[in-house]
């Protein structure tokens, strides 16, 4: 039995985490799910937006599956998601992009691993109003040497754990030459220990090009906060957007597994919100709990309702009316049949 915080979120949320809630049950993994509120919900109920009682129940429990939740842009409180990554150091970002067959896409037999420092430089809320007036506005971003090296080491670790070839740097040390120039410094330092593993870096915009000129050439990526931020949802348009994008964020002692899409509050309670990328994080938790063989199933149920087509949601087939929870039962029942 495993105990693991269910944040439901905001928006679609409470609905796709249901949905992935169940098809986590019909693998016969026994999860008992502590529900924390953050975001919308929990500013509604503890007048904060990460309550005491959430932050408890992921430092108890070490593991969490997390809904979309809703942060303003520009105005209202600081983004939650990077909150919670600050609060337990998680400073992993791990986001796969992988093809489905039956997905409309540009490619197919993409597969490629996204792994993003999720902690230091732009992202690390350093911000500020340099006038009066508010005018002119200062974000700093801090790259360390110890963020830097440690962010690259989990990235060829994960490689040659999972069997991949070539792991890519991906900077912009030719313009920020101090901070972009420490971490390429660094993730060639952390590459000549790894021989095993091949070893490039590219600028990012060429980056950029060479992802939609051919993804192919690529396997496990790794960068900084905001190119990895950016990039990320670039890899996930290549394989059919996010709709099928999972991620995690991991730490030494904690773990988060999300969709990382947003919370789409206009189609909140509709049943038509496409439920596959909180699904596949819930397949990566498995992963990450030692369930492998309950991971594969999700993976393989998923990976067949998407080809067959018929049993999907709106945004995946036109003239389909499957929604959330019928995609979920056919996912389910894919599972249960290959039992």
């Amino acid at each position: 039995m495993h105990t693991v915080t269910l944040i439901p979120g905001d928006g679609i949320g409470p609905s796709i985490a249901e949905a992935a809630c169940r098809v986590i049950e019909a693998t016969g993994v026994k999860i008992a799910w502590e529900v924390a509120q953050a975001g919308v919900a929990a500013i509604e109920q503890y007048k904060d937006p990460i309550p005491q009682v959430t932050i408890e129940s992921i430092q108890k429990n070490k593991i969490a599956l997390k809904g979309p939740l809703t942060t303003l842009s520009g105005k209202g409180y600081r983004s939650i998601n990077v909150a919670l990554r600050k609060e337990f150091d998680l400073y992993i970002n791990l986001r796969p992009a992988k093809s489905f067959e039956g997905v409309a896409s540009r490619y197919a037999n993409v597969d490629l691993v996204m792994i993003r420092e999720n902690i230091e430089e732009f992202y690390s809320g350093i911000e500020h109003y340099v006038d009066a007036q508010k005018s002119a506005a200062e974000t700093i971003g801090i790259v360390t040497r110890f963020g830097s090296e440690r962010i690259v080491r989990a990235a060829f670790d994960y490689a040659r754990k999972h069997g991949r070839k070539k792991v890519t740097i991906v900077h912009k040390a030719n313009i920020m030459k101090f901070s972009g120039g420490l971490f390429l410094e660094v993730a060639r330092e952390v590459a000549q220990k790894y021989p095993d593993i091949g070893c490039e870096d590219r600028i990012v915009d060429n980056m950029a090009m060479q992802l939609v000129l051919d993804p192919y050439q690529f396997d496990v990526i790794v960068t900084t906060n905001l190119f990895g931020d950016i990039l990320s949802d670039l890899c996930s348009g290549l394989v059919g957007g996010l709709g099928l994008a999972p991620g995690a964020n991991i730490g030494t002692n904690a773990a988060i597994f999300e969709a990382v899409h947003g919370s789409a509050p206009d189609i909140a309670g509709k049943n038509i919100a496409n439920p596959c990328a909180i699904i596949l994080a819930g397949a990566m938790m498995l992963i990450h709990l030692g369930e492998l063989d309950a991971a594969a199933k999700i993976n393989t149920a998923v990976a067949k309702v998407l080809e067959e087509g018929t049993h999907v949601t709106r945004d995946l087939n036109k003239q389909s009316t499957t929604g959330t929870m019928e995609m979920a039962d056919e996912i389910i029942k894919t599972i249960r049949s290959n039992a």
